[in-house]
């Protein structure tokens, strides 16, 4: 048979389709015939991809992000609202990390390492790995390092000219492209992973993986339904989950079956227009929220991170944990556009407790076996609440004129706002 014609067959098929395909085979595998070499080795190989492909791609996000951000103008609420949002985010997922710790089943169990004495000397390690040499920072993966690098450079060619600019985005769009292959073979490398797992540790891995799922939704729905509710209800002063539940129905549903929040970008201006508002505005804050608006992405981060300390026994403090929901936010803002895009970025706040890239990557792996339900939550979340900030940012400004909030055809009613 044709090997194109297989390949294309292959590929037409949902990637979350043959990433079940990939997990249901290799926990077979790993319970009947465990001990093959050749079919762990895809999930090393996979991993190894991670790792290799991972510094890259958020040296060149960051610096085309930076490089290419347009001046904020009008859209100051709305940036404001995205970026306090993904903190929040960031914030809850530690505290759930402290209340539901979880102890990771590695590959290969690591050693324990000592926890840092105090916020001090998280300080201390964190500016040494901002001035690391950055071509160092790369190929030792010292994300810390790479992140400063890529900001101060990408803020230095903001005064490039455009074919610069261009060049940076085109390079950008090249690593994503890369990235995207990796990923479409993670059937494979899930399937490796499973085998492995489930050969060494039985089915029982599935509890522990589906606890791990139930803290990153339960975190989602706590972010989706308390703390977006109550900065809608700073903005508009009235009851938001009339709002709330518009803009999960109509764009957080078709969010969790694309597991894409660009290609949910026209379902968002639709919903924007039957809002009522303003396509000045939305034109810009719906594209812009597909890249900076991440609170999904932050839960993840910051939840993955939090449990591989503990299984490496480092105990994380409260100020050290207000950090790392800091730098969670702001990697948070240059994660992928392409699915299971945030769990490259879990390393970069692995590197804050001292974690090293074998371990952090093998967390990224136990990520895209859950990826199937985390990812497609993750993305609901980001994209139904690009719609709800920039619909809270007009209706704030509304308010302070003294304007009624006048909805357009389809839209939710002044009563149901009321």
């Amino acid at each position: 048979m044709d090997i194109k014609k297989i390949a294309r067959t292959w590929n037409s098929v949902s990637l979350v389709k043959r990433i079940v395909v990939g997990l249901a085979a290799g926990a077979l595998l790993g319970c009947t015939l465990p001990g093959l070499e050749v079919v762990a080795l895809l999930g090393t190989l996979f991993v190894s991809a991670l790792k290799g492909i991972a510094p890259i791609l958020v040296f060149f996000l960051v610096i085309s992000a930076l490089a290419n951000a347009k001046a904020a103008g009008s859209m100051g609420t709305v940036i404001a609202l995205y970026l306090v949002s993904t903190f929040v985010a960031a914030l809850v997922a530690v505290t759930a990390s402290f209340l539901f710790p979880i102890d990771l089943t590695l590959a290969s169990s690591p050693t324990e390492q000592s926890s840092p004495s105090g916020i001090g000397e998280v300080l201390s390690s964190l500016v040494s790995d901002i001035v690391a040499n950055p071509v160092d920072a790369l190929m030792n993966g010292n994300y810390i390092g790479i992140l400063a690098w890529a900001v101060v450079l990408g803020i230095a060619l903001r005064a490039a000219s455009q074919t610069t600019k261009d060049v940076l985005s085109n390079v950008s769009d090249a690593v994503s492209q890369v990235v995207r292959w990796v990923i479409a073979l993670a059937p494979f490398g899930i399937l490796g992973l499973v085998y492995q797992t489930v050969g060494e540790n039985g089915l029982e891995i599935f509890t522990e993986y589906g606890r791990l799922l139930l803290v990153l939704v339960g975190c989602m729905l706590f972010i989706a339904l308390v703390t977006n509710p109550l900065l809608v209800f700073w903005g508009i002063r009235k009851n938001p989950y009339p709002l709330v539940l518009r803009c999960l129905k109509d764009s957080g549903i078709t969010a969790f079956f694309t597991r894409s929040s660009a290609a949910n970008i026209p379902v968002n201006m639709e919903l924007c227009r039957k809002l009522g508002l303003d396509k000045d505005n939305y034109s810009v804050s719906i594209p812009l929220g597909a890249t900076i608006n991440m609170a999904g992405a932050a839960v993840t981060i910051s939840v993955m991170a939090m449990m591989a300390a503990h299984t490496m026994g480092i105990a994380v403090d409260l100020p050290t944990a207000v950090v790392l929901s800091a730098l969670a936010a702001v990697s948070a803002c240059g994660a992928s556009g392409v699915a299971g895009g945030s769990l490259l970025l879990i390393p970069l706040a692995c590197s804050l407790f001292g974690i090293g890239g074998d371990v952090a990557m093998q967390v990224v792996g136990i990520g895209f076996i859950i990826g199937v339900v985390q990812d497609s939550c993750e993305t609901a979340l980001n994209s139904s609440s690009d719609v709800l900030f920039t619909a809270t940012a007009e209706y704030r400004q509304w308010r302070k004129e003294g304007r009624e909030i006048a909805l357009g055809p389809d839209a939710f009613s002044e009563d149901e706002l009321a």
